[in-house]
């Protein structure tokens, strides 16, 4: 099966659990690479994107990322950005639509993003 854009990352949630749809077709990539090389820990990531997108308190492996990067837009509405480490250097940013609970998959690498360098 072809994952990408606007496609939900399966399972279906279930109840009080949030949706998390790719918001485009690199993080659909991405995230197979992520399962593939650190499948424990993208299970991690995925549960707690699923069970608590925003936690409170973030934590230094999951938390709101800063400045230019703090917010996304998704369907010209702003939404905050979260990333979640997935390991040393794989990262997982999404944005979250707490009205529609949903996280928008935008980063999926093995790789640390030059963005946040």
């Amino acid at each position: 099966m072809s994952l990408g854009k606007g496609d939900p990352v399966p399972p279906p949630p279930g109840k009080g659990e949030f949706h998390i749809r790719f918001g485009n077709r690199e993080a659909a990539v991405g995230w197979r690479e992520l399962c593939k090389k650190a499948p424990g820990n993208t299970l991690v990531a995925w549960q707690a994107m699923r069970t608590g997108p925003a936690p409170v308190p973030p934590t230094q492996r999951h938390h709101r990322l800063k400045g230019d990067l703090a917010n996304g837009t998704r369907n010209g509405k702003a939404l905050p950005q979260w990333q979640i480490e997935v390991t040393g250097g794989g990262r997982l940013w999404y944005l979250f639509d707490e009205g529609e609970q949903t996280c928008w998959l935008a980063l999926a690498r093995t790789g640390h993003p030059r963005q946040t360098d």
